[in-house]
Protein backbone atom coordinates (compact mmCIF):
# COMPACT_ATOMS: atom_id res chain seq x y z
CA UNK A 1 0.00 0.00 0.00
CA UNK A 2 2.69 2.58 0.91
CA UNK A 3 4.44 1.52 -2.31
CA UNK A 4 1.35 2.49 -4.37
CA UNK A 5 0.55 5.58 -2.11
CA UNK A 6 4.23 6.75 -3.32
CA UNK A 7 3.88 5.82 -6.92
CA UNK A 8 0.84 7.88 -7.38
CA UNK A 9 1.90 11.05 -5.43
CA UNK A 10 5.35 11.18 -7.64
CA UNK A 11 3.13 10.48 -10.70
CA UNK A 12 0.91 13.25 -9.59
CA UNK A 13 4.13 15.47 -8.60
CA UNK A 14 5.25 15.07 -12.14
CA UNK A 15 1.89 15.74 -13.44
CA UNK A 16 2.03 18.85 -11.33
CA UNK A 17 5.00 20.17 -12.66
CA UNK A 18 4.00 19.34 -16.50
CA UNK A 19 0.30 22.30 -14.76
CA UNK A 20 2.46 24.16 -13.49
CA UNK A 21 4.92 25.23 -16.34
CA UNK A 22 1.82 25.53 -18.60
CA UNK A 23 0.41 27.49 -16.07
CA UNK A 24 3.01 29.72 -15.86
CA UNK A 25 2.90 30.10 -19.17
CA UNK A 26 -0.72 31.03 -19.26
CA UNK A 27 -0.28 33.56 -16.05
CA UNK A 28 2.43 35.54 -17.98
CA UNK A 29 0.58 36.34 -21.14
CA UNK A 30 -2.76 36.64 -19.23
CA UNK A 31 -0.90 39.07 -16.60
CA UNK A 32 0.75 41.26 -18.52
CA UNK A 33 -1.49 41.17 -21.85
CA UNK A 34 -4.62 40.24 -20.56
CA UNK A 35 -5.11 37.39 -23.17
CA UNK A 36 -6.92 34.41 -21.83
CA UNK A 37 -5.12 32.15 -24.20
CA UNK A 38 -7.05 28.94 -24.92
CA UNK A 39 -4.64 28.15 -27.74
CA UNK A 40 -2.12 26.93 -25.18
CA UNK A 41 -2.41 23.23 -25.27
CA UNK A 42 -2.51 23.70 -29.19
CA UNK A 43 0.96 25.27 -28.76
CA UNK A 44 2.47 22.57 -26.08
CA UNK A 45 0.90 20.18 -29.00
CA UNK A 46 2.68 21.82 -31.81
CA UNK A 47 5.86 21.89 -29.39
CA UNK A 48 5.90 18.09 -28.94
CA UNK A 49 5.14 17.27 -32.93
CA UNK A 50 8.16 19.81 -33.66
CA UNK A 51 10.75 17.76 -31.47
CA UNK A 52 9.25 14.46 -32.91
CA UNK A 53 9.84 15.89 -36.42
CA UNK A 54 13.86 17.09 -36.06
CA UNK A 55 14.68 14.67 -33.44
CA UNK A 56 16.26 11.98 -36.29
CA UNK A 57 18.37 14.70 -37.27
CA UNK A 58 19.85 16.26 -34.03
CA UNK A 59 18.74 13.69 -31.54
CA UNK A 60 16.47 13.86 -28.26
CA UNK A 61 18.98 16.82 -26.32
CA UNK A 62 19.13 19.34 -29.46
CA UNK A 63 15.27 18.20 -29.81
CA UNK A 64 14.65 19.71 -26.46
CA UNK A 65 16.35 23.29 -26.83
CA UNK A 66 15.13 23.45 -30.37
CA UNK A 67 11.16 22.44 -31.04
CA UNK A 68 10.18 24.84 -27.76
CA UNK A 69 11.81 28.04 -29.38
CA UNK A 70 10.54 27.25 -32.51
CA UNK A 71 6.94 27.14 -30.99
CA UNK A 72 8.14 30.51 -29.41
CA UNK A 73 8.78 31.81 -32.89
CA UNK A 74 5.24 30.63 -34.47
CA UNK A 75 4.11 32.41 -31.51
CA UNK A 76 5.38 35.33 -32.25
CA UNK A 77 4.23 35.43 -35.83
CA UNK A 78 0.21 34.57 -34.45
CA UNK A 79 0.77 37.33 -32.24
CA UNK A 80 2.08 39.87 -34.50
CA UNK A 81 -0.47 38.74 -36.81
CA UNK A 82 -3.69 37.94 -34.53
CA UNK A 83 -3.77 38.78 -30.86
CA UNK A 84 -2.11 42.43 -31.22
CA UNK A 85 -4.62 43.99 -32.76
CA UNK A 86 -7.02 42.87 -29.90
CA UNK A 87 -4.73 44.60 -27.24
CA UNK A 88 -6.66 46.90 -25.29
CA UNK A 89 -10.07 45.61 -26.16
CA UNK A 90 -12.63 43.61 -24.41
CA UNK A 91 -10.93 40.85 -22.91
CA UNK A 92 -13.67 38.68 -24.91
CA UNK A 93 -12.61 39.01 -28.60
CA UNK A 94 -8.82 37.08 -27.42
CA UNK A 95 -10.60 34.57 -25.47
CA UNK A 96 -12.56 33.89 -28.67
CA UNK A 97 -10.10 34.24 -30.99
CA UNK A 98 -7.63 31.72 -29.18
CA UNK A 99 -10.36 29.62 -28.61
CA UNK A 100 -10.94 29.05 -32.40
CA UNK A 101 -7.03 29.31 -32.90
CA UNK A 102 -7.34 26.55 -30.37
CA UNK A 103 -8.98 24.01 -32.93
CA UNK A 104 -6.98 25.17 -35.77
CA UNK A 105 -3.69 24.26 -34.57
CA UNK A 106 -5.11 21.06 -33.46
CA UNK A 107 -6.35 20.18 -36.44
CA UNK A 108 -2.75 21.76 -38.03
CA UNK A 109 -1.25 19.14 -36.14
CA UNK A 110 -3.79 16.59 -37.35
CA UNK A 111 -2.95 17.30 -41.02
CA UNK A 112 0.21 17.63 -41.37
CA UNK A 113 1.04 14.34 -38.38
CA UNK A 114 -1.79 12.49 -38.63
CA UNK A 115 -4.73 11.65 -36.43
CA UNK A 116 -2.58 8.53 -34.97
CA UNK A 117 -0.19 8.62 -32.41
CA UNK A 118 3.52 8.25 -33.35
CA UNK A 119 6.01 6.71 -31.55
CA UNK A 120 8.38 9.28 -29.22
CA UNK A 121 11.20 7.61 -28.24
CA UNK A 122 13.56 8.71 -25.77
CA UNK A 123 17.08 7.67 -24.81
CA UNK A 124 17.40 4.26 -23.23
CA UNK A 125 19.67 5.64 -20.50
CA UNK A 126 16.51 7.49 -19.14
CA UNK A 127 13.79 5.07 -19.65
CA UNK A 128 14.52 2.79 -16.93
CA UNK A 129 13.60 2.76 -13.30
CA UNK A 130 16.51 3.82 -10.60
CA UNK A 131 16.02 0.79 -8.42
CA UNK A 132 13.85 -2.83 -8.78
CA UNK A 133 12.03 -1.40 -5.55
CA UNK A 134 11.25 1.97 -6.94
CA UNK A 135 10.04 0.80 -10.10
CA UNK A 136 7.69 4.35 -10.73
CA UNK A 137 11.32 6.72 -10.35
CA UNK A 138 12.35 6.22 -13.81
CA UNK A 139 15.41 8.33 -14.88
CA UNK A 140 13.20 10.07 -17.30
CA UNK A 141 11.01 11.54 -15.07
CA UNK A 142 13.65 12.16 -12.29
CA UNK A 143 15.09 14.48 -15.34
CA UNK A 144 11.58 16.14 -16.25
CA UNK A 145 10.92 16.99 -12.33
CA UNK A 146 14.69 18.67 -12.15
CA UNK A 147 14.82 20.30 -15.58
CA UNK A 148 11.07 22.26 -14.38
CA UNK A 149 12.89 22.75 -11.34
CA UNK A 150 15.46 24.98 -13.18
CA UNK A 151 13.57 26.47 -15.54
CA UNK A 152 11.21 27.80 -13.24
CA UNK A 153 14.01 29.38 -11.48
CA UNK A 154 16.08 30.50 -14.48
CA UNK A 155 12.10 32.32 -15.50
CA UNK A 156 11.77 33.54 -11.75
CA UNK A 157 15.55 35.15 -12.13
CA UNK A 158 14.70 36.14 -15.35
CA UNK A 159 12.19 38.37 -14.01
CA UNK A 160 13.73 40.02 -10.95
CA UNK A 161 17.45 40.53 -12.66
CA UNK A 162 17.42 41.00 -16.36
CA UNK A 163 15.83 44.20 -17.32
CA UNK A 164 13.40 43.16 -19.66
CA UNK A 165 12.41 40.98 -16.79
CA UNK A 166 12.16 44.15 -14.91
CA UNK A 167 9.64 45.91 -17.48
CA UNK A 168 7.38 42.87 -17.63
CA UNK A 169 6.90 43.13 -14.19
CA UNK A 170 6.72 46.65 -13.91
CA UNK A 171 4.01 46.12 -16.94
CA UNK A 172 2.26 43.64 -14.91
CA UNK A 173 1.51 46.37 -12.30
CA UNK A 174 0.80 49.57 -14.47
CA UNK A 175 1.76 48.94 -18.22
CA UNK A 176 0.46 52.61 -19.01
CA UNK A 177 3.36 54.35 -16.87
CA UNK A 178 5.73 51.72 -18.38
CA UNK A 179 4.69 53.01 -21.76
CA UNK A 180 4.62 56.67 -20.91
CA UNK A 181 8.64 56.31 -19.60
CA UNK A 182 9.20 55.28 -22.85
CA UNK A 183 9.60 51.20 -22.94
CA UNK A 184 8.06 49.89 -26.06
CA UNK A 185 4.73 48.47 -24.51
CA UNK A 186 4.56 46.10 -28.29
CA UNK A 187 8.47 44.54 -28.17
CA UNK A 188 7.55 43.95 -24.05
CA UNK A 189 4.37 42.30 -24.75
CA UNK A 190 5.80 40.29 -27.66
CA UNK A 191 8.64 39.31 -25.59
CA UNK A 192 6.44 38.20 -23.07
CA UNK A 193 4.68 36.11 -24.92
CA UNK A 194 6.88 34.37 -26.73
CA UNK A 195 8.27 33.49 -23.04
CA UNK A 196 4.79 32.35 -22.13
CA UNK A 197 4.85 30.19 -25.53
CA UNK A 198 8.02 28.60 -25.24
CA UNK A 199 7.10 27.10 -21.35
CA UNK A 200 4.08 25.51 -23.85
CA UNK A 201 6.31 24.27 -26.04
CA UNK A 202 8.99 22.98 -23.25
CA UNK A 203 5.84 21.06 -22.02
CA UNK A 204 4.60 19.61 -24.84
CA UNK A 205 8.09 18.22 -25.29
CA UNK A 206 8.74 16.09 -21.92
CA UNK A 207 4.98 15.59 -21.94
CA UNK A 208 5.01 13.46 -25.17
CA UNK A 209 7.67 11.34 -23.70
CA UNK A 210 5.55 10.15 -20.71
CA UNK A 211 1.80 10.59 -22.55
CA UNK A 212 2.18 9.66 -26.04
CA UNK A 213 2.44 12.10 -28.91
CA UNK A 214 -0.81 13.00 -30.33
CA UNK A 215 -3.03 16.21 -31.48
CA UNK A 216 -4.88 15.88 -28.35
CA UNK A 217 -2.06 15.75 -26.45
CA UNK A 218 -2.64 19.50 -24.88
CA UNK A 219 -6.36 19.15 -24.54
CA UNK A 220 -5.84 17.21 -20.63
CA UNK A 221 -3.37 19.54 -19.81
CA UNK A 222 -5.36 23.05 -20.50
CA UNK A 223 -7.99 22.77 -17.85
CA UNK A 224 -6.19 21.97 -14.66
CA UNK A 225 -3.08 24.86 -15.67
CA UNK A 226 -6.18 27.58 -15.61
CA UNK A 227 -7.35 26.02 -13.08
CA UNK A 228 -4.02 26.42 -11.09
CA UNK A 229 -3.79 30.11 -11.94
CA UNK A 230 -7.09 30.25 -9.45
CA UNK A 231 -5.67 28.45 -6.93
CA UNK A 232 -2.63 29.50 -6.28
CA UNK A 233 -3.86 33.36 -7.39
CA UNK A 234 -4.23 35.87 -10.10
CA UNK A 235 -1.22 37.85 -10.39
CA UNK A 236 0.99 35.54 -8.59
CA UNK A 237 3.55 33.46 -10.25
CA UNK A 238 4.96 32.16 -7.13
CA UNK A 239 0.80 31.28 -6.57
CA UNK A 240 0.79 30.02 -9.93
CA UNK A 241 3.55 26.80 -9.32
CA UNK A 242 2.33 25.81 -5.85
CA UNK A 243 -1.63 26.03 -7.41
CA UNK A 244 0.01 23.54 -10.17
CA UNK A 245 2.00 20.95 -7.76
CA UNK A 246 -0.80 21.24 -5.09
CA UNK A 247 -3.56 20.17 -7.57
CA UNK A 248 -1.38 17.12 -9.40
CA UNK A 249 -0.39 15.84 -5.84
CA UNK A 250 -4.16 15.62 -4.53
CA UNK A 251 -5.12 14.21 -8.03
CA UNK A 252 -2.39 11.52 -7.98
CA UNK A 253 -3.53 10.72 -4.04
CA UNK A 254 -7.11 10.69 -5.18
CA UNK A 255 -6.29 8.01 -7.65
CA UNK A 256 -5.32 5.62 -4.95
CA UNK A 257 -8.57 5.78 -2.92
CA UNK A 258 -11.11 7.27 -5.21
CA UNK A 259 -9.85 6.52 -8.81
CA UNK A 260 -12.97 7.97 -10.66
CA UNK A 261 -12.60 11.72 -8.57
CA UNK A 262 -8.68 12.05 -9.99
CA UNK A 263 -10.24 15.03 -12.31
CA UNK A 264 -13.23 15.89 -9.83
CA UNK A 265 -10.90 16.83 -7.08
CA UNK A 266 -8.85 19.37 -8.80
CA UNK A 267 -12.33 21.61 -9.25
CA UNK A 268 -13.24 20.79 -5.60
CA UNK A 269 -9.72 22.54 -4.73
CA UNK A 270 -10.52 25.41 -6.76
CA UNK A 271 -13.87 25.56 -5.17
CA UNK A 272 -12.60 25.77 -2.04
CA UNK A 273 -9.91 28.06 -2.45
CA UNK A 274 -12.41 30.49 -4.01
CA UNK A 275 -14.67 29.96 -0.73
CA UNK A 276 -12.40 30.58 1.56
CA UNK A 277 -9.65 33.11 0.27
CA UNK A 278 -11.44 34.15 -3.35
CA UNK A 279 -8.20 35.87 -4.63
CA UNK A 280 -6.59 32.45 -4.49
CA UNK A 281 -3.93 31.47 -2.32
CA UNK A 282 -1.18 34.00 -2.41
CA UNK A 283 -2.93 36.12 -5.23
CA UNK A 284 -3.15 39.96 -4.91
CA UNK A 285 -5.74 42.16 -3.67
CA UNK A 286 -7.58 43.50 -6.61
CA UNK A 287 -6.99 41.01 -9.25
CA UNK A 288 -10.68 39.24 -9.07
CA UNK A 289 -12.15 42.60 -8.44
Amino acid sequence: MTQLILFNLFNGIVIGAFYALMALGLSLILNLSGVINFAHGGFLAVGAYLAYTVMPYVGFWAALAIAPLMTAALGLIIERIAIRPLYGRDPLYSLLLTFGLAFMLQDGTRFIWGPQTLPYEIPASLNRPISASLFFLTGYRLFMVALVVVVVVALFLFLKYSRPGMRIRAGVSDLETVATLGVNVRWLRSLNFAVGIFLAGLAGVLAAGMLGLEPTIGDSLIMPSFVAIIVGGLGSLPGTLLGGILIGAASGLTAVFFPSATEAVIYVIMGLVLLVRPRGLLGEEGRVQ
